[in-house]
């Protein structure tokens, strides 16, 4: 049987019609009110403890602008969310105690919350930090949960937002190391979902490099798999964390959760203490005495730009995934200029909000909101050729009914199509610029053989859509959708 939940565009004291988020029949994609559902994401892990009201509306603003659809955010925040209050001087927990929450706390992570119902976003909810748990990884903790104490704060936090539009995602940057953390983790699954009737659906954030599924997978709370791809390098091979979940049984959905994030070091860890505070981090003279960096060679194996946004996007969703979440160094950490800092940026988290990464978004979900995402299956056989898994990696796939193709090229380069995985005779060509949104028209074209297709432009941060449709689709331009 389906599982169902519950998703508001508005508030039901209001009088809304609720629509229904399921997991596809065929588990591959989300779903709202009978349409696939498409998961464009930002992490904006502290904006519940960071932000005051006036901001986290601006910053929800935006985001409903660009296009986003899941906001990701942490109740119990990684930057010693326990210990500094948030901006009217509340703490989560009195005592620290997870089954003594702080009414003054949550009646501020209720107004975002209602605010981005209001928007029309879903919230993605971590109910904790992994810190707050003994790992192998400590942060700031304090570490204050049992399982015990986990099944009351989930039940809690379950029943205070079942008629909102939220998505629970336990975890928080932390692998299961430890069968106690197994357990506190489930028993705050058994209690979210206590609280809430089982209305919404539950995932879990890992470490890089790491995927839910090796944990969770085969349990029935359990709804789809998110995967840390991490910020390893330009060009990471995302394809291949979605190659191993789509061949798992039984069949879940999956997305990228954490990606690499615009303006962040690359490999940030190689270039800084962790061992110490703020801005002892990184030696002095790197930053400027407001906490922006000052001397970006420090960090010597560059930045993540929007072009690195833009690759592990389209690379994530035409190997299977069901979304795609974007991620900013200043926004995540909700940073501003003068504060502590946890890790390094180039702007403040205003100045964050539109750098271009962030407006490619709004493209992204475009082309995937005007070709039906339902239909979309991973297939590199429609690339004739030598496919090599690096910078000119070529990433592929198609309408299960043959209805269209869609071809990524990272640089622009030349490209042999196998056009007999069109369903008809004939095609209509497109090149979709991942940059500007806009689309252009190439021609009608046979379907009976191999065609060539070279992109407008070619080289580095000129990646190119190829977009084929079978003619008597009648799909709409690619990218219009409303």
């Amino acid at each position: 049987m389906k599982k169902i939940y519950l998703i508001l565009i508005v508030l039901l004291s209001h009088g809304s019609i609720a629509q229904l988020i399921t997991v596809s029949d065929n588990g591959r994609y989300l779903e709202r009110d009978g349409e696939a559902f498409v998961w464009i994401g930002d992490t904006a892990w502290e904006l519940f403890h960071k932000l005051n009201r006036e901001e986290a509306s601006e910053y929800l603003q935006n985001r409903k602008d660009k296009k986003f659809t899941i906001i990701q955010a942490v109740v119990l925040a990684e930057l010693d969310g326990l210990r500094k209050p948030n901006p009217y001087g509340n703490l989560p927990l009195h005592e620290m105690d997870p089954s003594n929450p702080n009414e003054k706390y949550f009646e501020h992570v209720d107004f975002i919350v209602d605010r981005a119902a209001k928007l029309g976003l879903v919230m993605g909810i971590l109910p904790t930090w992994g810190d707050k748990l003994k790992t192998n990884n400590p942060g700031a903790g304090p570490e204050v949960f049992t399982p015990e104490n986990a099944f009351v704060f989930g039940e809690f936090l379950g029943k205070r937002y079942q008629d909102y539009p939220v998505i629970w995602i336990l975890g928080g940057d932390r692998n299961v190391d430890s069968k106690n953390n197994f357990e506190i983790w489930k028993s705050m699954a058994l209690g979210l979902q206590k609280g809430d009737g089982g209305k919404h659906l539950i995932s879990y954030h890992p470490r890089g490099a790491s995927t839910s599924s090796y944990w969770f997978h085969d349990l029935s709370w359990f709804d789809f798999n998110i995967y840390q791809s991490g910020h390893v390098s330009h060009f990471h091979k995302v394809y291949e964390f979605a190659e191993r979940e789509y061949l798992l049984q039984p069949t879940k959905p999956f997305v990228d959760g954490e990606p690499p994030y615009e303006d962040i070091a690359l490999r940030f860890w190689d270039f800084m203490n962790f061992s110490k505070q703020g801005y002892n981090r990184v030696p002095k003279g790197v930053l400027h005495q407001n906490g922006l960096i000052k001397d970006r060679s420090h960090f010597e194996a560059g930045f993540f730009d929007d072009y690195d946004m833009r690759v592990h996007g389209y690379w994530n969703f035409l190997s299977g995934a069901c979304g795609y979440t974007y991620g900013n160094n200043a926004v995540w950490q909700m940073f501003k200029k003068g504060e502590e800092l946890a890790i390094p940026a180039l702007t403040d988290w205003r100045q964050a909000l539109d750098r271009p990464g962030a407006a490619d978004m709004t493209h992204m979900r475009a082309i995937f909101e005007s070709r039906p995402l339902s239909k979309l299956v991973p297939d590199q056989s429609i690339i004739f050729g030598n496919n090599p898994k690096n910078q000119n990696h070529i990433r592929s796939a198609k309408a299960s009914d043959g209805s269209y193709l869609l071809i990524y090229l990272a640089k622009g380069q030349e490209v042999q199509v196998q056009m007999n995985n069109i369903a008809g005779k004939k095609a209509m060509a497109w090149w979709f610029n991942p940059r500007e949104g806009t689309a252009d028209f190439i021609g009608n074209i046979a379907t009976a053989s191999i065609q060539i297709f070279t992109p407008p432009s070619s080289g580095n941060g000129n990646d190119w859509l190829l977009v084929i449709d079978e003619a008597k689709a009648n799909y709409a331009k690619p990218g219009d959708w409303q």
